[in-house]
């Protein structure tokens, strides 16, 4: 009888270990609850704040999915975007907001690099040696800070992740960021 009693236990053990195993897949997930702690899907907008909070504050900088973001309001307008500046790292959330060619900008406090707020592109001036009298321009680098759609609902601030499909140079930074747990980089 205590033969039969152990091997029970012994295929009881055995299930459950599958069970935890299956369940632990990363590929499935067929044995979440919707009870206890809320997942999100990894595309849901992520709950960054109270929209009276951030207008008050002028910007926060938070997580979302595990990467650091800095939110803006400027001009009755939200702005998201990485944390760290595409050239070097440097912490955008500490950088003054400038209006370049009707766009407003972020400059970078580390080496002045001005990006668009709404694009992400980096500006910078030049001027045409071929023309009589040069006089420098804005230009456009392209986009190179990643930027982060915002949406307002019932007074509260949602950040949606970012589409990775494509590579951005602040891709690397954000990455940095991350693995480092600080929202910028040491100088």
């Amino acid at each position: 009888m205590l033969e039969i009693i152990i091997l029970s236990l012994h295929f009881f053990v055995c299930f459950l270990i599958s069970v935890v195993i299956w369940c632990g897949s990363k590929d499935m997930d067929l044995c979440s609850s919707s009870k206890g702690a809320v997942e999100m899907e990894p595309d849901a907008p992520v709950y960054v704040g109270k929209e009276d909070d951030i207008k008050k504050s002028q910007r926060i900088t938070t997580k979302v999915n595990d990467r650091e973001v800095v939110i803006f309001y400027h001009e009755g307008k939200f702005y998201a975007m990485d944390a760290c500046c595409y050239h070097a790292g440097g912490p955008l959330r500490l950088g003054e907001i400038e209006d370049i060619n009707g766009q407003p900008c972020i400059i970078c406090p580390w080496h002045k690099y001005k990006i668009t707020l709404e694009t992400g592109e980096g500006l910078y001036q030049a001027i045409n040696p071929m023309e009589p009298s040069p006089t420098p321009r804005w230009r456009s680098k392209g986009v190179k800070q990643r930027i982060h759609k915002v949406t307002i609902d019932n007074g509260n601030v949602y950040v949606s992740p970012p589409d990775l499909s494509v590579s951005l140079a602040s891709d690397y930074y954000a990455d940095k960021c991350k693995n480092n747990g600080d929202f910028t980089m040491e100088k």
